[in-house]
């Protein structure tokens, strides 16, 4: 499942990231997505788990939690927009 990680603080880097999901989740990938003009993060995130349950999991474990001075959103990237 293709796991989208929202409100990220800019200053967050991939292996930080990966390991928010540790210990909920085997990931298969994970990329923050980066500004190429100013080779900055735009503050969001692609994290795959191959496993839907654990996905879940993560999901619900890590949607709200507070990350640097943020609290991020954790949802299911292939899920319909409301």
């Amino acid at each position: 499942m293709k796991i989208i990680v929202l409100n990220l603080p800019r200053d967050v880097k991939e292996p930080a990231l990966a390991a928010l999901f540790v210990p909920f989740a085997k990931i298969q990938s994970c990329s923050i997505v980066m500004d190429d003009a100013r080779g900055m993060s735009k503050g969001f995130a692609f994290v795959e788990v191959p496993d839907e349950d654990e996905a879940n999991a993560a999901i619900a474990a890590l949607h709200g939690k507070q990350v640097g001075n943020q609290k991020i959103r954790v949802k299911n990237a292939d899920a319909p927009r409301e």
